[in-house]
């Protein structure tokens, strides 16, 4: 039976190496996969430690191997496997399988499923991308385009679906607002500004301005350095996406958008959404939810971002407890430019 090391939350919040087993006779449309690289994501952090700041997943810290944005080479594959190879390079995400027949599935909306398996499932604890093998369904891995390297894929796989996800159906010359330049803001700058839009960045500072701009960004407000907390804008924002981990004032947002824009709130965080109710009204402002990719949209960002040289910036650390640690240590803090990737050793 085939034993692999992988990385484990925690109660302490230090990552633990440790083994994983699976059998050796592969069955369905499984593939075995050697893990080159793995984004980190701050649902890592969520996942990997039981701090007063993550009690939302405190009950699954426990023996849960951590990494959602896998990069790896397949080395073996089940008796239905139909596309992929030996020595192909491939993917995989947030969500791993899914029932494939209840009316979401059939729509392509399978990361809607009753039966859905994501990351933190009871079903998949056992293994992650942190570590050095996977196995995973074929139907949930994607194939990785020739011109991206292993490094730069890995945090596609989450942020980068997240956000692309989010830009689905928006038309060229409209205006994207992308709220704080991080993990998720500098990927989404680059997305929108490469699919024909207009971009506003919101940041709490000048200091992210020079970056911003050079990723494709056409104006740049600093929240803290407007008079009176008023802001503006040359262009209402049709559609916002929230990238920063806390909400912002609502209320200083509002009038830099159009109306009938479209708010996507995409960070992971705890309590209640709340927005001026009468402001939503009056300009017919539309709050929507979203979560990650789907397998076709998830493909098409991996297609898009190679066409157009989109890639992350990244910071590399090595794939053993000492280098996982450091990578989660300096994400909690806010210490990463832009997106921390761990490398197989």
């Amino acid at each position: 039976m085939p034993t692999f090391t992988v990385f484990k939350g925690a109660e302490d919040g230090k990552p633990k190496k440790s083994t994983t087993t699976k059998p050796d006779k592969l069955e369905g449309d499984n593939v075995l996969l050697r893990v080159t690289a793995s984004g980190v994501c701050g649902t890592d952090l969520h996942y990997g430690t039981s701090s007063a700041d993550h009690r939302l997943h405190q009950q699954l810290t426990q023996d849960m191997v951590l990494g959602h944005e896998g990069v790896g080479v397949v080395e073996d594959v089940g008796p239905d496997v139909k596309f992929l190879r030996k020595g192909q390079r491939v993917g995989w995400g947030y969500e791993t399988n899914s029932c494939g027949h209840c009316m979401e599935c059939l729509q392509g909306e399978e990361t809607f499923c009753p039966d859905r398996v994501m990351y933190g499932s009871p079903q998949t604890r056992d293994q992650g991308s942190f570590g050095t093998s996977a196995v995973w369904r074929e139907a949930f891995l994607f194939p990785i385009p020739d011109s991206l390297s292993d490094a730069d894929a890995a945090p596609l796989q989450c942020g980068g679906a997240t956000v692309f996800t989010a830009l689905q159906g928006i038309r060229s010359g409209e205006t994207v607002g992308v709220m704080g330049v991080g993990g998720l803001g500098h990927l989404a700058i680059q997305f929108a500004a490469k699919m024909g839009c207009r971009v506003v960045v919101i940041s709490g500072s000048e200091r992210k301005k020079q970056q911003a701009m050079a990723l494709g960004a056409h104006e740049f407000i600093a929240a803290a350095g407007e008079r009176d907390g008023k802001l503006e804008t040359k262009s209402p924002i049709n559609r916002l996406l929230v990238t920063t981990s806390a909400q912002p004032k609502w209320d200083t947002i509002l009038p830099l958008l159009a109306p009938r824009s479209q708010v996507y709130p995409l960070s992971v965080s705890e309590g209640n959404f709340e927005f001026p109710y009468m402001g939503m009204l009056a300009k017919g402002v539309h709050i929507q939810g979203s979560i990650v990719a789907n397998r076709y949209v998830h493909r098409e960002m991996l297609d898009f971002a190679a066409f157009h040289e989109i890639k992350p910036i990244i910071e590399k650390f090595p794939m053993t407890e000492e280098g996982v640690a450091a990578a989660l240590d300096r994400l909690e803090k806010g210490q990463v430019t832009y997106r921390a990737v761990l490398m197989a050793q």
